[in-house]
Parts: structure tokens; sequence; C-alpha cells
């Protein structure tokens, strides 16, 4: 039909009239995407100092030409200030786990051993994080202390709150129990029982108190063993989530590449 034909390009036409024109050459091209250091800005991801001039890529983080130098050596740069920030993201991690795992125990009232796997794995994770990858064997053991406190430690609150809401229900049943009872009459005799003092509170030595609940929420997963198969189940399970952190923040195998220009694109 006639005005449903497309024109068709002219092959015969020469290379300059098919040639974009420098108009069309000089819009952006949004395919493609260009990136560039500023010189001097730039941190090491290992020992966090600026980099300048050259820089090399250890297992893919950005790092100066020292910790290159170290790595390739075979002797990853484990600076305090790398552990420290592993560290206290562990214990975050480490404090969030307990949390979580105490709150959903309280909200729901089912024992979960399976939430270790979870807080072994966030731990881990965390550990490598703010140690920019940089594992070994005191990160492994402080991964390991942390999933153990925060699964086993959480069993404090739980306690607690266990306590707490059978208290309140047998002062519910005792006081229904006692408004129950008819009243003893004794106008009879003319004589009015008098009202017993109070015992005097006991003083409580809280600093006591902290460090037993501490021992025993350390102790708590081998405490459970008094049911022999939960116990053990909860201690395996346990296990596993311990080795899941130990795995995570265990020294991995150092590539190097480089040198690389900062002003480089």
């Amino acid at each position: 039909m006639i005005g449903s034909q497309k024109a068709m390009p002219d092959y015969n036409q020469s290379p300059s009239e098919l040639a974009p024109s420098p108009a069309s050459q000089s819009l952006p091209q949004f395919s493609t995407a260009e990136y560039s250091h500023i010189p001097g800005t730039e941190r090491c991801r290992i020992c966090g100092n600026f980099i300048s001039g050259a820089y090399y890529r250890v297992n893919g983080l950005m790092a100066c030409e020292n910790c290159a130098r170290q790595a390739t050596a075979g002797q990853p740069n484990d600076s305090h200030s790398a552990f420290a920030r592993g560290l206290m993201l562990g214990i975050g991690a480490a404090l969030v786990g307990l949390i979580g795992y105490a709150t959903f125990t309280i909200v729901t009232g089912w024992f979960l051993g399976y939430i270790a796997l979870g807080v072994g794995w966030f731990v881990g994770k965390a550990i490598m994080k703010g140690s920019n990858g940089i594992g070994g064997r005191h990160y492994q053991i402080a991964a390991v202390i942390l999933t153990y406190g925060a699964i086993s430690l959480a069993s404090i609150p739980i306690l607690i709150s266990y306590g707490i809401k059978h208290r309140a229900a047998r002062t519910h049943q005792s006081t229904s129990a006692t408004e129950s009872q008819p009243s003893a009459s004794s106008s009879a005799d003319g004589q009015s029982s008098q009202p017993s003092s109070p015992a005097p509170a006991k003083k409580i030595d809280w600093t006591a108190a902290i460090g037993q609940l501490a021992l025993w929420g350390l102790a708590s997963p081998f405490l459970q063993l008094r049911d022999p198969f939960h116990g053990a189940l909860g201690l395996f399970i346990l296990f596993i989530g311990i080795r899941i952190a130990w795995q995570l923040t265990r020294a991995k195998a150092l590539s190097v590449d480089g040198p690389y220009s900062v002003a480089a694109p």
C-alpha cells in the first residue's frame, strides 16, 4: 500500500554521508560509564592511609604499596585498627543476635536453637566487614566467643521474663483464693485483729546477683543436658553456629593486582 512503505537507506552513499553528524557525536552516551580517582582522596582499605601515585588491589580491596608488598610476601597487614573495627562490629552483631533471640523466644514461647546458625553467620560477617576482609586466628577466636556469648546469655532475659510471668500468675491465683474465702467475724468478742507487720525487705547485692546470672547464662547450654535429647540437640546446633562464625573469619588466600595509577580512569 502507498504510504506504508519504510524509507530504505541508500547503500550507494559515500561513507562520509553515512557517518553521524558532529552534533550527534557530541551527545552524551549513557550506555558507557567512566570512573576517575581524585588523587589524594583515596584511602587504603587495609591500613587506612591515603594513597598517592599508585594503588594495588588485595583481594579486590584498594591497598597502598606497603600493604600490597606485605600481602605479596604472605604477611597480610593486620593492624590494630582493623582488628578493633572488626571486634566492634562483631560485638554489635552479637548484641543484636542476643536481643533478637531473646525477643523471639519471649514473644512466641518457642525455643528455636536454629537461631544460633543465623547469629554465627551474622557475627562472622560483621567481623569481616569491620576488618575489610582481613581474617585470621584471633578473628576466629573473637567470633567464637561472641557467638557463644550471644546465644548463651540470651537465656538470662528469657529466664527473667519467665519468672515475672509466673510470679504474676501466682499472685493472681492467691488473691482470687483469698477473696473467695469467707472472712471470720470478730464482732462477737469485740476484739479486732491487729494487722501483721510486714517482714523487712532483704537488701539485694546486685553485683553478686548479676555475676551469678552471667555465670548461669554462660553455663545454660550445658545445663539443658538435664533433658538429654533436647540438650544434646541444642549443643549440636550451637556448635554448627560457632563453626559458621569460625569459617567466615578464617584467613583467606591473598591475590594482589597492580599497580594502577590513581589518576587513571
